[in-house]
């Protein structure tokens, strides 16, 4: 036949291809990976046009093109994408733990084989070679090929530590099978080695290849950071690079190409994951699997059609095949041979190596498009006109190399996976199969979850669900009862490692979440991940201690207090100190942050188990070193803080724009030439914001106060008196605000910081998180009532904050019953996460203000009615007192609840409500005394959540990891939860909160959400206002805040019903006035003392840690004149 056209060349590609798609897709599920259906494939083709006259045609003249290819063309094109691909994949900390493990098989395992081999080709071969000759069979012999041993790991699966030692092995013993190749070859060719040059060759190989591919790997990681948001550019370097460091290597410096590109991976896997974000990670995720994929593909044919070039040339030969049987049972003896001469080093080092996993590292030793290159350019040589290798010699290497290859990926490819099930290595533990087990049974909660939204259809009517379910096959034969997976106690250890793993698990993907919001840079998302890794390897020795891996990370030193008191502009100091304290700041609010999700979301996964218990009071214990950190830059430098929180905040709005104007465009709303235009200049701006961070000033204290939601809703007329009466103070962590049982002495207003709560009666196992951040008003509902504290406050950090005495507070009061109800509203916000916490605690504090202002009602009673709640309805006694039909008498504050109620949707067990005094359940309540009862329907409180909880819904299409909406650690570099949250048909928009009624309650909202923008926002609005106020007026037919939930039709059942004594008339609780004023009564209530310092107990005062801000201080809050008055000396 002809050489062909190149077109031909062309041909064999495009089937290459597609054979390799059929392989793959036909063999998914099955137990042939669908590489040795390529080489069963490849071996037809070249039979068919090597062993037959007629041959393949113009797909044949391409299949002998492909043959006739320069082998070191073949290793330029191939192996580079591939060493990369595999390399890159890598974890980086399962490479560290297990680097001692490769380095000995890839070094004197590769040494030991190479004279094991060649030794046994020598002795028993009839071939005459010299030593040197069967040494140099013997080297290329040994490389494990990652082109066949990672598509093996791949298709099959096995357990992450065994996959990292055969992964790395292949790609560290591929470079120094090479190095011994090169050794040999040349000496076969002549050159003389003694003993000094042959480890100088050797060093200068091996050592040059590893420090040309760092040199690469930092030069091109340098240059990805003044890439910005371009993906294209960044796969495009990531690709070139590894081709030039490959080309560089081989034939500019003679060192060790592959050697040079798998160090170029592994640096990019240490230092350069975490510079691909979002789209750019999953786009060079794809791009490189499919690179090597494609890779793959064309190699195991190309493999196959030159061994069968090489049997019909040895046609006549039947011996050859003979010695082809025994060199591949040479080849697996020796593989044993070095495993088990290594065996007591591999079991030593990294995550060690029992009996069955050296068996499948002996079983796995496959070979594969390395070798036979190798041996290819073994036989160019050979064809030359030369006087040191005959070219049947080049003829034999190829055909014994061809075969080697063959053998090992048909035989052992096709049998790891039965031995792997022989061995019973990959059989999930018991641990895990409870597991599987109890989330079946949470997938089909979430399926009838789906299944109840989606089956009714305006357009095509309802669904059945037997048919839906018949389709999830998963969710078959679940008849019997669940069983938590934590309910044997006898697996309390295994149980207890898992869930430290899981949870482990859940803080690097809250990392990963938060690197991509652009709360952490890349280089603090890099000792995060790394500490995690390693917390990962101790916990089925010790708790949870990720925290020790950033310890060295995060340092206070003591000179920067000095340097806070010096006389050196403020301005110059902010600058120096928020570049050395930025990184500690983001590693520990990420810290924190990251272990507060996954512990919200292992509670909600798996409840309140013993086992996972134990592991999130583990986490909570982890995060004090961390909260202690951000105390001392708080007390020190608070202006380092509100640096941090501002870039996040430009940060994530920027990028929010950018994402609204791109969903424009995918809408249709914006042509693709308007969105570029606008995104064009987003980008520019975030770029600036990258390289030209910005420096804020610290808010005066006046400016704190009025963004208070509490002070700032009030009107001039009764604010003035609350700010000229207020008291300033900072706490340190640890502080009692105030002591439960004690006397109600004022209130707390926390401004920056978090408080914790802890009460003997209110004690609930619910309360996962029992926190109050920035903007919560502490002591109100006792100051209101007259009663003695319910709880114990205590600082969870340094908490800048504010009192109030308790006359100015009953002053305020009775100044304007709008203004006493807009207290009450205030207090029940508190209450409502005190008494119920297994709901309200997962709600943001401006979620449950909405649920209080629009969709709750306060009815005052009096003595003699009868309150009948109805279903799915719950009270909250604020004041007064009633009675049940059994004569239990309710004190406030208590939860009132109806007799058939469903427990489970309050996360309350019946059995619990026995041990919970303030919790109620009956038919009916009589009022004893006037009483003050605010009313949550149980479905719109679970709508509000779900408002707030859209983008992690089962149908969500976003790929983000879910968030809690627990508290924030506000002061602890808090971020605003619901910004970046897509907007359901309930959410709340900016220019819905800021056209709110000027109410009391709406106003305190609008500075819950967004603080002083709303000054900004109503005085930019001014104008507009009144021109469009006509149109404004006919439009605000709903709630401001949700506007889409409609008022409740008057043909529905009513909230419930009120019996007057005597009467039986039925009057609905909708038709009592939403917020009735009280009547003006002292009687009953204690008489309020002026509060002579600002303790607010007898029992907190000798625990108090208190940082004196009267005036410009070191802590650089700025006072404004007159308007708030510091602590009297007292408090020194």
């Amino acid at each position: 036949m002809g050489d062909g056209e190149p077109d031909d060349a062309v041909l064999f590609v495009g089937v290459s291809l597609v054979l390799g798609i059929a392989s793959r897709h036909l063999l998914r599920g099955t137990r042939v990976p669908y590489t040795v259906a390529l080489l069963v494939l490849g071996v037809a083709l070249g039979s068919l046009e090597y062993g037959t006259h007629h041959g393949l045609g113009k797909l044949g003249a391409g299949i002998r093109i492909w043959a006739n290819i320069n082998p070191d063309l073949l290793l330029a094109v191939f192996l580079p994408a591939l060493l990369f691909e595999s390399s890159f994949s890598m974890e980086i900390h399962q490479i560290k733990r297990c680097m001692a493990q490769m380095v000995l098989l890839a070094g004197p395992g590769v040494v030991m084989s190479t004279f094991l081999l060649g030794a046994a080709v020598k002795l028993t071969f009839p071939y005459d070679w010299s030593w040197k000759t069967s040494l140099l069979l013997g080297g290329l012999l040994s490389a494990t090929d990652p082109v066949a041993v990672v598509a093996l790991l791949k298709e099959l699966g096995a357990s992450k530590k065994l996959s990292t030692i055969i992964e790395g092995e292949s790609l560290m013993n591929d470079g120094t099978a090479i190095v011994v190749y090169q050794l040999f070859y040349r000496m076969v060719l002549g050159r003389i080695f003694y003993a000094g040059s042959i480890i100088k060759f050797l060093s200068e190989v091996a050592l040059g290849a590893v420090a040309l591919g760092l040199a690469f790997g930092i030069v091109s990681v340098l240059w990805l950071g003044f890439i910005f948001n371009d993906t294209i550019i960044e796969i495009a370097l990531t690709l070139a690079v590894s081709y030039i460091a490959f080309f560089t290597a081989q034939d500019s410096l003679e060192v060790s190409g592959v050697l040079t590109v798998m160090t170029l991976g592994m640096f990019y896997a240490a230092f350069a994951k975490t510079a691909f974000k979002g789209d750019s990670q999953q786009s060079l995720h794809h791009f490189w699997s499919g690179n090597g994929c494609l890779h793959r593909k064309h190699t195991y044919l190309y493999i196959e059609m030159v061994f069968f070039k090489t049997m019909s040339i040895l046609r006549g030969m039947c011996s050859s095949w003979g010695f082809l049987v025994l060199l591949y049972v040479f080849v697996q003896i020796s593989r044993a041979v070095v495993v088990g001469v290594l065996y007591p080093l591999l079991r030593h080092f990294g995550y060690g190596l029992d009996l069955k996993e050296a068996t499948i590292l002996v079983w796995s030793g496959l070979r594969g498009a390395v070798a036979l290159s190798l041996s290819l350019s073994v036989k160019r040589t050979s064809d030359a006109v030369q006087p040191y290798l005959k070219p049947e010699v080049g003829t034999m290497f190829v055909f014994f190399t061809g075969g080697i290859v063959f053998l090992t990926l048909i035989l052992n490819g096709s049998t790891t996976q039965f031995l792997l099930h022989l061995l019973g290595l990959d059989k999930l533990s018991a641990t895990k199969l409870r597991i599987l087990k109890y989330t079946r049974y949470e997938m089909l909660n979430k399926a009838l979850e789906a299944f109840g939204e989606l089956r009714d259809d305006e357009e095509l009517g309802p669904a059945d669900w037997v048919t839906v379910k018949k389709y999830i096959t998963c969710l078959h034969d679940l008849d019997d009862e669940p069983e938590h997976p934590h309910d044997v106690s006898a697996m309390h250890t295994m149980n207890l490692r898992d869930i430290r793993v899981r949870l482990l698990n859940g803080v690097q993907a809250a990392y990963w979440g938060m690197l991509e919001d652009g709360r952490i840079t890349q280089a603090t998302a890099n000792i995060l991940m790394r500490s995690a890794d390693e917390a990962m390897d101790l916990v089925s020795r010790q708790p949870l201690c990720d925290w020790k891996g950033l310890r060295s990370s995060v340092q206070f030193p003591n000179y920067y207090r000095f340097l806070q008191m010096s006389r050196l502009p403020r301005k110059l100091i902010t600058y120096f100190t928020v570049e050395r304290l930025e990184s500690g700041c983001y590693i520990c609010a990420a810290f924190l942050r990251a272990h507060r999700i996954a512990r919200r979301q292992l509670h909600d996964f798996l409840g309140d188990s013993e086992v996972a218990r134990s592991v999130i009071d583990e986490s909570n214990a982890e995060g004090e070193e961390a909260r202690k950190f951000l105390e001392d830059v708080r007390v020190t430098f608070p202006q380092v803080l509100r640096v941090l929180k501002t870039r996040q905040v430009t940060y994530s709005v920027l990028t929010h724009l950018s994402e609204y104007i791109q969903n424009l465009q995918k809408t249709g709303l914006l042509e693709e030439k308007e969105m570029v235009h606008l995104d064009d200049a987003l980008q520019t701006d975030l770029k600036k914001l990258k390289r030209n961070p910005p420096l804020v000033k610290m808010p005066r204290v006046s400016d704190l106060l009025n963004t208070h939601p509490l002070v700032g809703a009030l009107p001039a007329d009764a604010r003035d008196p609350l700010l000229s009466n207020t008291k300033e103070t900072v706490r340190g962590h640890g502080t009692v605000l105030y002591r439960e049982g004690s006397r109600p002495t004022g209130i707390w207003l926390v401004s920056i910081g978090i408080v914790k709560w802890t009460s003997q009666r209110l004690r609930s196992r619910h309360s996962l998180d029992p926190i109050l951040s920035h903007g919560s008003t502490l002591g109100l509902y006792e100051v209101l009532i007259g009663k003695s504290y319910i709880c114990d406050m205590i600082t969870d950090s340094v908490v800048h904050c504010f009192f109030i005495e308790a006359e100015k507070i009953e002053q305020l009061r009775q100044s304007d019953p709008s203004i006493e109800v807009f207290l009450w509203q205030e207090s029940a916000l508190v209450i409502a996460r005190l008494l119920l916490p297994q709901i309200f605690e997962k709600m943001a504090m401006h979620a449950i203000r909405v649920l209080i202002a629009e969709r709750s009602t306060m009815n005052i009673y009096i003595k003699g009615e009868d309150i009948e709640l109805e279903q799915n309805y719950i009270g909250i006694l604020l004041e007064g007192f009633l009675k049940t039909k059994s004569q239990t008498l309710i004190t406030p504050p208590g939860v009132l609840l109806p007799s058939n109620t469903d427990l489970t949707l309050l996360g309350l067990e019946s059995s619990a409500m026995n041990h919970i005094d303030y919790c109620h359940t009956a038919p009916s309540y009589q009022v004893e005394a006037r009483a003050r009862i605010i009313f949550f329907e149980i479905g719109r409180i679970l709508e509000a959540e779900a408002d707030l909880q859209r983008t992690t819904s089962l149908l969500s299409q976003t790929h983000e990891p879910s968030r809690t909406l627990s508290k924030e650690h506000s002061g602890l570099l808090s971020w605003p939860e619901s910004f970046r949250k897509s907007r359901g048909p309930h959410s709340v928009s900016l220019s819905e909160i800021r056209n709110q009624p000027g109410g009391f309650s709406a106003r305190a909202l609008q500075l819950s959400m967004y603080g002083s923008m709303i000054n900004d926002m109503q005085s930019g609005q001014g104008q507009r206002r009144q021109r469009h106020h006509g149109l404004q007026a006919t439009n605000q037919k709903h709630s401001s805040s949700y506007p889409r939930v409609p008022s409740r039709p008057p043909n529905t059942r009513p909230l419930l019903s009120v019996h007057s004594e005597g009467s039986n008339l039925r009057k609905p609780m909708a038709a009592a006035p939403a917020e009735a004023p009280a009547p003006a009564t002292t009687a009953g209530r204690r008489r309020r003392k002026t509060m002579e310092d600002d303790n607010s107990s007898d029992e907190s005062a000798g625990e108090e840690v208190i940082v004196r801000v009267d005036s410009p201080s070191m802590l650089s809050f700025r006072q404004s004149s007159g308007a708030v008055h510091s602590p009297s000396p007292l408090d020194k």
